[in-house]
């Protein structure tokens, strides 16, 4: 009895190992392909949010506009953007993931779900990086990018990946079938970037418009975000369960295709 265990025990240790080797063989090559041809082009993928925002202040600046709310243009727009850059980017090529490593699938060792968890990490770190990028830069500059309600802001930007990482593998196992999902879901999120109230206050629109808008849940991520910053900022379009039962209907969702493949 003794030996069978023992024997047990041995076994799950090699397919851990064996999980883990396939595991950074996805993480590295992700990394090496994702600019440059080189692990270290992996840096550059938390800047490229950074120059979104650096625009559109530079943009608002330009016209001499005051903050659409508070009293920093700059801390207003990044906490519209770091929820939603941080959902475009990891949803989006977690999406493209299983379409740039095919090639990958044709090992037996490595599986649909080692290649989404791969990229799923990498862009996680990557966007955990653009946050306190961003956090240090305005903190630099003189701005205060620090929420009075620390938890509530945790809680959002964690709701944010859940959502991000569900969306992403759903598009992504999807791609596997229909590989023009990727390039609608890529139109899509140009939709729901331009009405998540990142560069506006969703809250101050008409009723009916604002009740419409709140059916994007990254809408609710932004709005979210913000009273954690704002102490007076309206939360009537904030609701915490749709933005979870997005995360993980999804990630359901996912599961359930999976078990197809």
């Amino acid at each position: 009895m003794a030996v069978t265990t023992e024997k047990k025990m041995h076994t799950t240790i090699q397919a851990i190992a064996r999980k883990k080797n396939v595991m950074n063989a996805v993480i590295l090559r992700d990394m090496r392909t994702r600019f440059f041809n080189h692990g270290l082009g992996f840096a550059v993928v938390p800047l490229w949010p950074l120059v979104h925002m650096g625009v559109l202040i530079l943009i608002h600046t330009m016209s001499h506009g005051l903050p659409p709310y508070g009293e920093s243009t700059a801390v207003f727009y990044a906490t519209g953007l770091v929820p939603t850059l941080t959902f475009m980017y990891v949803s989006r090529f977690m999406g493209y993931s299983l379409i740039m490593n095919r090639s990958m699938l044709a090992f037996p060792e490595v599986q649909v779900f080692d290649v989404m968890i791969g990229r799923a990490f990498l862009e996680i770190v990557a966007a955990c990086i653009m946050l306190f990028l961003i956090v240090g830069i305005l903190w630099a500059l003189g701005e205060k990018p620090f929420p009075f309600d620390l938890e509530r802001a945790v809680c959002c930007y964690l709701a944010t990946i859940l959502l991000a990482v569900g969306c992403g593998t759903v598009v992504g196992v999807a791609s596997m079938f229909m590989p023009i999902i990727v390039t609608a879901y890529a139109l899509i999120i140009i939709l729901l970037y331009v009405s998540s109230g990142t560069i506006f206050v969703a809250s101050n629109l008409p009723d009916p418009l604002a009740n419409a808008l709140a059916y994007n849940p990254l809408l609710v991520c932004v709005e979210w975000m913000r009273t954690a910053f704002y102490e007076t900022y309206s939360d009537k379009l904030v609701d915490q369960q749709y933005v979870l039962a997005w995360g993980i209907g999804t990630l359901f969702c996912r599961t359930a295709r999976r078990t197809r493949l």
